[in-house]
């Protein structure tokens, strides 16, 4: 490896991060909100590290190799989480480094369990700058990169397969990587846009538009409010949280290809869309008749509305509530858990196993069923009508292993570390699955401020391993890596 070529790159990446602080401060300057200072002090000392890495390495400089990009990556999504928590620490000096540092790495990771309370007090900037957060994590800050560093000279195939979720990573939609990434990002703002203008025809300010704007479409549930969406009490707000939540939920190449031709066709071909419709809108209507039959809501319609908004926030990974659903017979939540672990389409800025992964391994379980009955049929597993390779399945399989390992674990380190089980347990699916709110002690009506410090570096750790997807980062912590 390269680690000079490596530092330089990262470099590059700490000053087009420390523009990024650009936008809170400007909204600070703007509102008069008090914050200004935090980021002016933030943006140098950003801009300074950054600088003194490229500059120091500039002669090292050098197109990537494999491992070289996947180093770089793991290196900028656990460094530009430190720089993210200048604000919030200058801002709000009684906020612990460990307790800083996780808020800014599920912002970025756009998983959105917070750790502070009193929201609503908060200067509107740094409400504004965790939701940034979110939105620049949800489609990746690499693939961002991606687009803009070309221009500097910087190579990014590999960063971009590095970071880019999903278990077929090298399917292009354009010709060249850095068009592929420009085009993604496109979509991803202009939906973005409509988001905002939708939340705020609904009734939202404009800062509740925008901020909500940007963790809808990031898939992340940090709010300006601590009682989440329940703020409002508007099934018109939930009902336009609820469509863009489905829309980032789904594979943004599918929404790049259909922007490009025109037509809903790539929906209707697109494969883990329909099973990921189906599967939600089954689950919103099987939530809402178990809650009429327990008794918890004495209508359908009104169990319709809380099941349909909550069902789809978990199950996205994005995590707002407009009730206590902690409160709820058991099974309800347990189902919602389980749902974030594999709906969500790779390509999207949610988490979790992805569907593509869950079908895949679907059929394969099918097809060993097959085996046992005729052990020499040969029949492969098929994917949108094309067979996959059996290095796929057998990926699909290794990461299935992995992420049941992790969750398993950390449940029984959390235990030991003194949490109840279903708090430990929902913590760690919650961090892996990059989703927010637990069960338990981090319900959605609590946040994550009862965690001790291990148990807060053991979840911070589980959030940035699932918006990785396991291997990119736990590949870096094996010897094998760092041998030539």
């Amino acid at each position: 490896m390269h680690i000079g070529a490596v530092l330089n790159h990262l470099g590059l990446v700490v000053m087009l991060f420390a523009a990024c602080l650009l936008v809170p401060l400007a909204i600070s300057l703007g509102l008069g909100d008090g914050a200004a200072h935090a980021y002016h002090e933030a943006i140098v000392a950003t801009l300074l590290v950054g600088a003194v890495l490229w500059l120091g390495t500039r002669r090292l400089r050098r197109e990537l190799q494999v491992r070289d990009g996947f180093l770089l990556v793991a290196l900028v999504w656990t460094v530009l989480p430190a720089f993210a928590t200048l604000p919030l620490l200058i801002f709000l000096p009684g906020l612990s480094i460990t307790d800083a540092y996780f808020e800014a790495v599920s912002g970025l990771t756009a998983s959105g369990a917070t750790v502070l309370s009193g929201l609503d007090a908060l200067p509107p900037s740094i409400n504004l700058w965790r939701g940034f957060m979110i939105w620049l994590g949800g489609m990746g800050v690499l693939v961002l990169a991606v687009a803009i560093m070309p221009l500097l000279g910087v190579g990014g195939s590999q960063l971009y397969k590095a970071e880019t979720p999903g278990p077929m990573k090298d399917t292009k939609l354009t010709p060249r990587i850095a068009e592929t990434a420009k085009g993604l990002w496109l979509v991803y703002f202009a939906l973005t846009v409509f988001c905002m203008l939708a939340y705020r025809w609904a009734g939202m300010s404009w800062i509740d538009a925008v901020m909500h704007g940007f963790t809808t479409m990031g898939l992340g549930g940090f709010s300006t409010h601590d009682a989440s969406f329940a703020y409002w009490n508007s099934p018109k707000i939930e009902a336009v949280a609820m469509m863009f939540m489905l829309v980032a939920g789904v594979n943004f190449a599918t929404h790049f290809l259909a922007w490009r031709k025109l037509s809903l066709a790539p929906y209707r071909r697109d494969p883990e869309a329909t099973i990921y419709l189906a599967v939600l809108f089954a689950s919103v209507l099987m939530i809402a008749l178990y809650l009429v039959a327990m008794g918890v809501y004495a209508d359908f319609g009104t169990a319709l509305r809380y099941a349909g908004f909550n069902v789809i926030s978990i199950a996205t990974t994005t995590g707002y509530a407009n009730t206590d659903f902690n409160l709820w017979p058991i099974f309800a939540p347990l189902w919602m858990l389980f749902l974030c672990s594999f709906v969500c389409c790779s390509g999207s800025t949610g988490s979790g196993v992805k569907m593509i992964r869950a079908q895949i391994l679907f059929k394969q379980s099918l097809r060993e069923l097959l085996r046992i009955i005729h052990p020499k049929l040969h029949r492969p597993v098929k994917f949108s009508g094309h067979a996959i390779e059996n290095n796929i399945v057998f990926a699909v399989l290794a990461y299935i292993f992995v992420y049941i390992a992790c969750i398993s674990l950390s449940t029984l380190l959390l235990a030991a570390s003194g949490l109840d089980a279903i708090t430990g347990f929902s913590a760690a699916v919650a961090a892996i699955n990059n989703m927010g709110p637990g069960l338990g002690e981090v319900g959605p009506a609590t946040n994550y401020q009862v965690m001790n410090d291990f148990q807060t570096w053991l979840l911070t750790f589980l959030m940035l391993l699932g918006r990785l997807e396991l291997f990119t980062l736990l590949v870096v912590l094996t010897p094998a890596f760092w041998r030539r």
